[in-house]
């Protein structure tokens, strides 16, 4: 309970709800918003307002786009046989910025976990093998993180996809990266995945 008023208390719950702000993160971006009203506040609650109501998940891959196909999946250069597998979207974005994949992708929603009770049905793997046959693919790139989830995932969907390539990304030492800073995991990765010159 703050001294705000009820709207502003109730915005502040609201944003205390997003990933990486707690209840005092939230509190100063919603001061912050209320204090530039004009060039903030109320341009962010339009925008928020405009992608509310238009934005949707693509009905092939899982991507955000404003249609039932994102463009991605509707861009016929990119059908060349590859599916590339990430967890979630940022991770699909993160991928397109680099402009290095130019296949199609496929939204997994999450990693399997014992833990929390996610398994197969609980994630997009279902559509992914169904993906599999109909589009003629080829190759399947498991873009997974380098976590025991993550690695327990791609496991599962090697085991489970058949009549298709499966590879990984390379994991290990990043570029710029000095061995020194890095943890045992990291390196132990870097030297399995070892390539010529």
């Amino acid at each position: 309970m703050t001294d705000a008023p009820a709207d502003i208390d109730a915005l502040i719950a609201l944003m205390a709800r997003l990933p990486g702000l707690g209840p005092r993160s939230a509190r100063r971006a919603v001061l912050h918003l209320v204090k530039r009203r004009g060039t903030l506040l109320l341009p962010l609650a339009d925008a928020m307002r405009e992608v509310g109501t238009t934005a949707r998940e693509c009905v092939s891959c899982g991507n955000i786009g404003h249609h039932d196909l994102c463009a991605v999946c509707e861009d016929e250069r990119r059908r060349n046989g590859q599916i590339c597998v990430v967890e979630d979207v940022e991770d699909l974005w993160a991928m397109e910025r680099t402009g290095a994949f130019k296949g199609r992708y496929h939204v997994l929603g999450g990693t399997l976990s014992a833990l929390d009770s996610v398994g197969p049905e609980e994630l997009r793997i279902p559509q992914l093998s169904r993906r599999v046959k109909d589009e003629e693919v080829t190759e399947v790139i498991l873009a997974l993180g380098a976590t025991v989830d993550g690695q327990t995932t791609a496991h599962y969907i090697a085991d489970h996809l058949k009549g298709v390539t499966v590879t990984t990304l390379a994991q290990g030492v990043p570029m710029g990266g000095e061995l020194d800073y890095l943890d045992e995991g990291t390196i132990g990765a870097a030297l399995r995945a070892r390539r010529s010159l």
